[in-house]
């Protein structure tokens, strides 16, 4: 625990509203408390909350636990990679 007991929020996550709220989920079933920046802003005006729009909802946690949550995060970003290196064929032989 930090001194006088402060927590400071680190950002660990920029993406999509989809994205964040999926992994807003992940964080909590590992026990980390998260809240997402920009969940609005960041889907009607991208380009407001981030520059050219990309990865503008953003995803905090407490300093504390950041490291658990890279972890969490990074495992995530595993899954979404081997789905999108799957491709499926419909209607070929």
């Amino acid at each position: 625990m930090h001194p006088n007991n402060e927590i400071h929020p680190v950002e660990v996550f920029a993406g999509t509203l989809w994205q964040a709220e999926l992994l807003k989920s992940l964080l909590a079933d590992s026990e980390i408390e998260s809240f997402i920046k920009d969940g609005i802003m960041g889907t009607l005006y991208p380009w407001y909350s981030a520059p050219g729009g990309a990865g503008a909802v953003k995803v905090f946690v407490s300093d504390i636990d950041v490291e658990k949550a890279r972890m969490v995060i990074s495992e995530y970003e595993r899954n979404i990679n081997e789905s999108s290196d799957t491709e499926i064929n419909i209607g070929e032989d």
